[in-house]
């Protein structure tokens, strides 16, 4: 975390700097009360006189250093709060970009609330300790020692005092701390817990509400948040007994304080009215610090619990690998499957693919029908990697896909995914994502292509109608014709269709794919479907059965030869009428 501070050390200078200022302002100001009193009330050098002069004159000079202390508090708390800020600022950033690079693998195992988590409460949690760190301690140690020295400055004797108090103070200091320091860790666990259960059901709430699970979800909720707030409830405890605990030891120490201050009056040793009252503001500075010394180290012990959480992501080695080709090379979109097997890597022993091979030509349009959980998907979430094959190849344009820079891989194919995932932003803006520089009227193309503009012109605002978060303000064919129009509109010679048809009738998905196949002849295509309908004027038709292609061929050719085809058409399309 070092080399995030390092980018602002000015910063972290000045603020301790400041804020050895501020502390010998307050060190010095007892020195003057005790001259108020002794000489200004008791008018010890007078004849016991007053001397309100000596009072007017030292009230000043403690005024000017507490205006003059409190501007260097200020600075100090500027500078610190500008360096743990930007220090925040950068390690979050960095966190996030992190996270977008990992593999969908990656994702799955530090699971959507740990991460969201991590980079808000465990990024805040090391602020904190940055920012007290720089002020803090300085201010701890030097009231601490310097309070101290001016204490034994005043009378040696004082110092029996702090030899009594001042173990006691750091042993219940050092039992709490103890005690506290591991239930920070589960700490950020419960708080991942709560930030699961809010998430799922905010993305889940019309599920929910559509099975009257309400009640059943606030009660887990409750169960989530109850275990957060009994960690933290008894951390809390801990650390609230600390308070009186130094209060009880601090009015004893001043007890002391004045009878020790006695026998020397009495003795007469030379010791004053005013020194005892200065060793009583010394002594309450000096246990306040071992109190602020105490909050330090509480939170140290919950930012060492977060920045373990942080560097597990920041040390996170991305598992697809970059490739070095990046060349614009003439592209025709070939795609061959070599020998590919794959299993998801959390279930090694369940192959979804098993030994794939086949070559689809740059400019076909391919359609791959199979069964719920027949491996479609995983298939072509092999193409742009989201992740790699566990045996054989896959080549795109007769290169390994593994040798290819993901950047330069991915911008050659188009994907709209099973799930519409759409943005909280224009309808405008969630088609454009994938191709930021496109024109207004390139855009409204795509819409077209995707049977969409109809439906976007019919909204007040038009393309420039907002969309609610994960497009709640849009039903399910809607979303799926805004997310193939993303991906036509992007310039590429892969396109491919997760099941992206499915919440469509079958009129307006024939109009679909009757433009797609009009307007990118030399594009590649492959059509993911459980429909038949979908598919059935491709080139070629890959029927997919528990991760192996058992058939392939043309539609007709498919109803002639193959069994599986002829009953799937007999269940979807025999006696409907089928849009060409």
């Amino acid at each position: 975390m070092f080399k995030y501070i390092k980018k602002y050390w000015y910063y972290a200078i000045w603020a301790p700097i400041f804020m050895i200022g501020e502390v010998c302002m307050d060190l010095l100001q007892p020195n003057y009360l005790s001259k108020i009193i002794d000489e200004g009330v008791n008018g010890i050098y007078n004849n016991g006189m007053p001397d309100v002069q000596i009072i007017l004159t030292n009230g000043l000079i403690m005024i000017g250093l507490v205006i003059l202390g409190g501007i260097f508090g200020v600075l100090s708390g500027v500078f610190a709060n500008l360096c743990s800020q930007n220090f925040a600022n950068d390690l979050r950033v960095d966190c996030f970009r992190k996270v977008m690079h990992l593999s969908f693998q990656q994702s799955d195992d530090f699971e959507t609330g740990s991460l969201v988590t991590r980079i808000t409460n465990d990024v805040t949690q090391i602020q904190n300790l940055v920012s007290l760190l720089i002020r803090g301690f300085v201010r701890t140690f030097m009231l601490f020692t310097g309070g101290i020295f001016c204490m034994l400055m005043l009378e040696l004797s004082f110092g029996i005092v702090l030899s009594c108090s001042l173990p006691i103070v750091i042993l219940f200091v050092f039992i709490f701390i103890r005690k506290a320091s591991p239930k920070f860790k589960i700490l950020q666990k419960k708080i991942d817990e709560v930030n699961s259960v809010l998430q799922e059901n905010v993305a889940g709430a019309r599920v929910v509400k559509a099975y009257v699970k309400e009640d059943y979800e606030e009660n887990r909720f409750d169960k989530a948040n109850t275990g957060l707030v009994g960690i933290q409830g008894y951390v809390l405890k801990l650390f609230s007994l600390m308070h009186p605990i130094t209060n009880i030891i601090l009015n004893l120490s001043i007890v002391a304080i004045i009878y020790v201050g006695g026998i020397n009056i009495k003795a007469n040793n030379g010791m004053t009215t005013g020194q005892i009252m200065a060793a009583i503001t010394y002594i309450s500075r000096i246990l306040m610090a071992i109190l602020n010394m105490a909050n330090l180290f509480q939170t140290a012990s919950r930012a060492q619990a977060s920045s373990v959480r942080i560097k597990e992501i920041l040390r996170a080695l991305p598992i697809i690998k970059d490739g070095y080709f990046k060349e614009e090379t003439e592209s025709f979109g070939k795609i061959e499957f070599k020998n590919v097997s794959f299993s998801y890597p959390n279930q090694a022993d369940v192959p979804v693919l098993k030994n794939l091979s086949f070559t689809i030509e740059g400019g076909q349009s391919v359609g791959i029908l199979g069964s719920t959980g027949s491996g479609k998907s995983s298939l072509v979430h092999l193409i742009p990697r989201f992740y790699d094959a566990s045996e054989g190849n896959i080549l795109i344009d007769d290169i390994d896909i593994k040798d290819y820079s993901l950047e330069y891989l991915r911008s050659k194919i188009s994907i709209a995914l099973q799930k519409s995932e759409l943005f909280s932003k224009t309808i405008y803006e969630n088609i454009a994502f994938s191709y930021p520089s496109s024109a207004k009227e390139e855009v409204i193309e795509a819409a077209k292509i995707a049977c969409a503009d109809e439906f976007i012109c019919a909204k007040e605002e038009g393309y420039y109608t907002l969309v609610a978060e994960k497009g709640m303000s849009l039903s399910g064919g809607q979303k799926q014709r805004m997310s193939i129009a993303r991906a036509v509109l992007k310039p590429s010679e892969i396109l491919i269709l997760d099941d992206t048809t499915s919440a469509l009738d079958m009129k307006t998905e024939a109009n679909v794919l009757k433009n797609l196949n009009e307007k990118y002849k030399e594009k590649t295509k492959i059509i993911i479907a459980q429909r038949i309908s979908s598919v059935r004027n491709a080139d070629i038709i890959f029927v997919l059965e528990q991760g192996k292609i058992v058939d392939k061929g043309t539609h007709e050719e498919l109803l002639k030869s193959s069994k599986i085809y002829q009953e799937i058409y007999s269940s979807q399309l025999k006696g409907v009428e089928i849009y060409e």
